[in-house]
């Protein structure tokens, strides 16, 4: 039996679970756009360009400059967002290609810029890669809070003009919309929530929460409403059911939450059928 007493009376489960619900919230909440697009891709494509921004943040200690690797995070994933828009936009490569371009640059820059360093941040990089609930600090929390309500507020004022943009560019542009100006907020937005949710789910993990949710809701959702809707909410429970889960029985909460989330797309796929 877990006692749910017991585990929020330890501040760091009360933190973590403040920081997993902003992610249930905006994850879902941009994913639904990103999906219904066929760039569900492009989350674990800033997700490895997140890591290089950690790597490049760490890499900067080890030379005494004092940054915050999520920081750096957040500025390389703004700018590989950027890079993959622009690379769609003024060459021949298609989305996923560019994506492709994208990850596989952030990995490799990533990875050069750990084995150049000789003071071990090799190790300390795996709570950036896995996630670590008992990585989760005040400030931490602060950063995903603004986060969370830059992003739900920018969706909330744009929401006709990304559905737009979303279902039909061709009819969006015609109507007047900056289309170019819209797929690079959606983007950016995209950026935003990597890095918010990577302290919790970890780099590798955290485009699943993008997706899975969403899957999920579009499984028994009638519109794109109730599919943004449904999908907040599976991915707020499988946050609390993730952490709960983790806190009780040892679990990576990264990959609790992941499973969870996983479970109730199953669960929705077999009630739709």
């Amino acid at each position: 039996m877990i006692d749910f007493a017991e585990m929020l009376s330890y501040r760091f489960m009360r933190l973590a679970l403040i920081a997993g619900l902003c992610v249930g919230l905006v994850a879902p909440l941009v994913g639904s756009f990103l999906v219904h697009r066929g760039m569900a891709l492009i989350g674990d494509t800033l997700a490895h360009s997140a890591f290089a921004g950690v790597a490049v943040g760490l890499f900067l200690g080890s030379l005494n400059v004092a940054t915050s690797p999520y920081l750096t995070a957040l500025a390389v994933s703004v700018l590989a967002a950027l890079a993959i828009q622009t690379l769609a936009e003024r060459t021949d490569a298609y989305g996923d290609v560019s994506m492709a371009i994208v990850l596989s640059g952030g990995f490799a820059l990533g990875s050069v810029l750990i084995s150049l360093s000789d003071d071990g941040i090799a190790v300390g990089i795996d709570q950036y890669l896995f996630g670590n609930l008992a990585t989760v600090t005040a400030e931490s929390v602060t950063m995903m809070v603004a986060l969370s309500a830059l992003v739900v507020g920018v969706v909330s004022a744009t929401r006709r003009r990304l559905f737009a943009v979303t279902f039909d560019e061709t009819a969006a542009r015609v109507s007047g919309i900056p289309v170019r100006r819209y797929n690079r907020l959606l983007v950016v937005l995209t950026a935003l929530v990597v890095v918010a949710a990577m302290r919790i789910m970890g780099v590798i993990l955290v485009a699943a929460m993008l997706v899975v949710p969403v899957a999920a809701a579009a499984q028994v959702a009638r519109s794109f409403r109730q599919s943004l809707l449904l999908g907040v909410v599976v991915g707020e429970v499988a946050v609390v059911v993730g952490i709960t889960l983790s806190y009780a029985y040892g679990l990576a909460a990264g990959g609790a939450i992941v499973l969870v989330a996983i479970a109730a797309y199953a669960a929705a796929t077999v009630v739709a059928r």
